[in-house]
């Protein structure tokens, strides 16, 4: 009787208690990831590609793009939403400009174009977002204030009243 019992108590004998989990060292990891994401976290879900011929003016600002039609402006090029709208190297250059110079025919045809579009959408489209009449501006920052005039007054002049510039933040 003895051996059954001995046998019995023999898986008992062989377990260890339970080892104690010191956390402290993973909770310092999820805290560090978890401050990481809030801070590379885009609420706007906007994404602009600026072109190496654009360098970027600096600024404080800390107001969020919204979505609208991208406009880049560098010393030798126009282009909207990452098309070539003008290049300014072209000697044909001088025909594209009417109403005394002050608007960009190729530009304005292509936001009314763009704007056309947008509105199309719209109309088939339930869900479809509205046309917001914005603009958002990446522009070099050797451009002289005449050209972004220009950029503006043809902008105005195809149905957009609202312009945002898009700059390089402080941390960037």
């Amino acid at each position: 009787m003895r051996t059954t019992r001995s046998i019995r108590n023999r898986g008992r004998r062989g377990k260890n208690p339970p080892i104690d989990l010191d956390i402290t060292s993973l909770l310092d990891i999820l805290v560090i990831m978890l401050v990481f994401l809030l801070k590379s976290y885009n609420a706007s879900g906007i994404i602009m590609n600026v072109p190496k011929d654009i360098t970027l003016p600096s600024s404080n600002s800390q107001s969020i793009n919204t979505n609208g039609v991208v406009i880049q402006v560098s010393p030798s090029t126009i282009w909207v939403d990452n098309q070539v709208i003008l290049q300014k190297d072209d000697p044909s250059v001088r025909k594209s400009y009417d109403y005394g110079g002050r608007r960009i025919i190729p530009l304005f045809n292509e936001l009314v174009s763009k704007k056309n579009l947008i509105k199309q959408v719209e109309k088939t489209t339930s869900e479809a977002q509205k046309f917001s009449g914005i603009i958002n501006l990446i522009v070099d920052k050797s451009i002289k204030y005449s050209e972004i005039k220009k950029i503006l007054f043809t902008a105005a002049e195809a149905g957009y009243k609202s312009y945002k510039f898009v700059v390089l933040g402080e941390d960037n």
